[in-house]
């Protein structure tokens, strides 16, 4: 029983490293972003990056909770997928028309996300 025990043990470890490395890359993205917000006309040149890094991390979110293979209640998984639609698609229109203030939704998303993965939510 010992041994099973111990299994479990690595696994939760797994899961919680995971999770705190999804959190971690999502308040990357997030204070990239707030940088570019709050100096848009000095920061501004370093958007494309941001939006790029951050279109890449939600691709990710995005075909994970999809995936056939994901344990994720199927409620969470289609909150994940509809945030990430919602996501790649804001990053679109910032792409084709940058303005600072459509920064916010992009920015609490991602706080907020990594808050619940935190278990801070």
């Amino acid at each position: 029983m010992q041994g099973g025990a111990k299994a479990y043990g690595k696994v939760a470890r797994a899961s919680v490293n995971q999770r705190t490395l999804e959190a971690d890359l999502l308040l990357t993205a997030a204070s990239q972003l707030q940088a570019i917000h709050d100096a848009w006309d000095a920061k501004r040149c370093d958007l494309d990056q941001a939006l790029q890094f951050n279109r890449k991390l939600w691709t990710i979110f995005l075909t994970e909770a999809t995936s056939k293979n994901n344990p994720l209640p199927a409620e969470i998984r289609q909150n994940v997928a509809n945030l990430g639609l919602f996501v790649i698609k804001h990053t679109m229109s910032m792409l084709s028309n940058p303005k600072p203030a459509q920064l916010g939704s992009l920015i609490t998303i991602n706080r907020e996300l990594a808050a619940g993965l935190r278990g801070a939510a």
